[in-house]
C-alpha cells in the first residue's frame, strides 16, 4: 500500500481568494480519486433526472392542499415550474461549459469565489442527505402497508434499503444507472395505470371540496387565502426536487457538453407533465380534503372512487418502486457531491477515495450513516421540509452564478446557451429567494435546524479547510485557468 501523496502549499491568491490557501499535490493525489467516464449518455442523464423526483408524484405534494387548497397548490405548482424550468436551462448552460462532478459547487465556485462554491455545495449536499432518509421513512411506510416480509417496525426497512442500495453503488456508476433506470421506468408505468383508474372517476366538484377559512382572499379555489399559495411552495417543490442533480454526472457522461443539456431539459419535460396530471387527477379522483393528509394519494385516490382492489394494489407496488427509485438516484447525488467537495479539500479528503470500480467509498457510506440515523426519527415530513431549506438556498447560489457569470465572463465557451440569458435565471432567482421563505412559514422548527447545520458546515470552512485547498482538484484549476486569462488580457 502506497502512503498518501505529500501536499506542498503554495501561496494563497489575491483578490477575493485572500485568506484562502490552496495546496499542491502530486498525481498520485488524483489518481485516487478518479471517476468512471463515458458512462452516460442523455438517455440515462434524463432517466437520472426522472428518477430522483419521481417519488414525489406518489407522496409528498398533497400535503399542500392542507397549506392552499388545490387552487393556493395549483397557483405554487405553476410558480415553481416556472423556477425550475428556468433553473435547468441555466444549470444545462453551466453544466456544458463547466463538466465536473461538482455541479453547482462547480459553477459557484467559478462565479462567486471559494466561500461562494463551498456555500453552495453544503447547501446542496444537506438537501441529498436529507432527502433519502425522509424518503426512507416512506419506504418503510409503503412496505409495512403491503405487509410484506411481515415487517412491521420501519427501522429494519430502512437499514435494509441504505444497505443494498449503497451496496449497487459500491459496483460501480454503469451498474448503478442501468438498475436506477428500469424502477423508474416501472415507477413511470405505474403512474399510466394510476390515471387509467383515476381518469374516468374525475369529477371537478371534488378538486374544491375544503371548505374556506376566514383567511383573506379566502374562497372556494382558495380556502385558505392567499398566504396558502405561499406557504404551499415547499409542497409544490416536491414534483421537481433534486432534477438538479443531473450535473453531478457531468464527469461520468459520454459528451457532456451536448448530453447534458439534452439529458436535463428532457427530464424536466417529463416531470412537468406528470405534476400537471398528478395534481388535476388524484383530488379530482378522491376530493382535495380527503388527499391532504393521505400518505399514499394514489392507492387513496382509487379506494376513495370505488376503483378495483386489483387496480389499486398495482399502484400500491409501482408507489413502492417510485420511491427507491428517488432513493437510489439521491444516494448517487449525495456521493457525487461529497465526492467533488472533498476531492478539492472542502470537506476531509478520504471522502474522495474511489475504489477499484471508480466508486466513492466514503461519500457514499459517511452521508448514509447520517441518513440513516436521521431516518429513525420517522419525521417523514419535517425531513423533506428540512431537504427543501438547503435545496432552494441552492437554488438561489446556483442562479446568482449563472448570471454574475454570463457578465464577468461572456466569452466562456457554452455549447449551450439559456434562452432568454440572464432574464430567464433571475426569474428563476426570485422565486428561489420566496420559496426559501417559505420553508419558514410551513415548519420553522425544521428550518431553524437545517440553517443551524449549514452554519456549523460554514464555520469548518472558516476555521480549517478555507487553509487546506487542493488546487489540483478540477474546480480549483478551472478558477486557475481563468485568473491566467485574466493576466493575459
Amino acid at each position: 500500500m502506497t502512503a498518501e501523496p505529500t501536499a506542498r502549499p503554495t501561496p494563497s491568491r489575491a483578490g477575493h481568494h485572500a485568506g484562502v490557501e490552496a495546496e499542491r499535490v502530486d498525481a498520485g493525489y488524483l489518481d485516487k480519486r478518479r471517476l468512471r467516464t463515458g458512462t452516460a449518455g442523455w438517455l440515462l442523464l434524463a432517466g437520472l433526472g426522472v428518477s430522483a423526483v419521481i417519488s414525489g408524484d406518489y407522496a409528498g405534494w398533497n400535503f399542500g392542499l392542507a397549506e392552499g387548497g388545490f387552487g393556493g397548490l395549483l397557483i405554487a405548482t405553476v410558480l415553481m415550474a416556472v423556477m425550475y424550468t428556468a433553473m435547468v436551462f441555466g444549470l444545462a448552460e453551466l453544466g456544458s461549459a463547466l463538466p465536473t462532478a461538482g455541479g453547482g459547487y462547480t459553477f459557484a465556485r467559478r462565479a462567486l469565489g471559494p466561500w461562494g462554491g463551498y456555500a453552495t455545495g453544503v447547501a446542496v449536499l444537506i438537501e441529498y442527505a436529507i432527502a433519502p432518509a425522509a424518503i426512507a421513512t416512506f419506504i418503510g411506510a409503503y412496505v409495512e402497508s403491503l405487509g410484506l416480509f411481515g415487517i412491521t417496525d420501519g427501522w429494519w426497512v430502512y437499514l435494509a434499503v441504505y444497505a443494498l442500495f449503497i451496496g449497487i453503488h459500491l459496483m460501480g456508476v454503469g451498474e448503478a444507472l442501468k438498475a436506477m433506470f428500469a424502477v423508474t421506468v416501472v415507477a413511470v408505468a405505474g403512474l399510466v395505470v394510476f390515471l387509467v383508474g383515476a381518469v374516468p372517476q374525475f369529477d371537478a366538484g371534488n378538486l374544491l371540496d375544503i371548505t374556506p377559512t376566514d383567511a383573506a382572499g379566502a374562497s372556494s379555489f382558495l380556502p385558505y387565502g392567499l398566504l396558502g399559495i405561499w406557504a404551499a411552495f415547499p409542497f409544490a417543490i416536491w414534483f421537481f426536487l433534486a432534477v438538479e442533480s443531473v450535473p453531478l454526472a457531468a464527469e461520468e457522461a459520454r459528451d457532456p457538453a451536448r448530453s447534458m443539456p439534452r439529458g436535463i431539459v428532457a427530464a424536466m419535460g417529463v416531470l412537468v407533465l406528470l405534476a400537471v396530471l398528478m395534481l388535476v387527477f388524484t383530488p379530482g379522483a378522491a376530493g382535495s380534503a380527503a388527499i391532504a393528509g393521505s400518505g399514499n394519494p394514489p392507492v387513496d385516490a382509487l379506494a376513495g372512487a370505488g376503483v378495483s382492489d386489483g387496480l389499486t394494489r398495482v399502484v400500491n407496488y409501482a408507489g413502492l418502486f417510485g420511491l427507491v427509485a428517488s432513493f437510489f438516484s439521491i444516494i448517487y447525488a449525495y456521493s457525487r457531491q461529497t465526492f467533488a467537495l472533498s476531492r478539492a479539500g472542502y470537506l476531509p479528503r478520504a471522502l474522495s477515495v474511489t475504489n477499484a470500480r471508480k466508486a466513492p467509498v466514503l461519500a457514499l457510506l459517511v452521508p448514509g450513516a447520517i441518513g440513516f440515523a436521521l431516518s429513525l426519527t420517522g419525521q417523514g415530513a419535517m425531513l423533506l421540509n428540512m431537504a427543501v431549506f438547503g435545496a432552494t438556498v441552492s437554488y438561489v447560489l446556483m442562479m446568482v452564478s449563472h448570471i454574475v457569470l454570463r457578465r464577468r465572463e461572456p466569452s466562456l465557451p457554452r455549447p449551450y446557451r439559456t434562452p432568454g440569458g440572464t432574464a430567464t435565471t433571475g426569474v428563476a432567482l426570485v422565486l428561489a429567494a420566496a420559496a426559501v421563505v417559505a420553508t419558514f412559514l410551513v415548519d420553522t422548527t425544521a428550518a431553524l435546524w437545517t440553517l443551524a447545520a449549514y452554519v456549523v458546515f460554514l464555520a469548518w470552512f472558516a476555521l480549517y479547510s478555507r487553509h487546506h485547498l487542493v488546487a489540483s482538484a478540477p474546480e480549483e484549476e478551472f478558477e486557475l485557468l481563468a485568473e491566467a486569462e485574466d493576466d493575459v488580457r
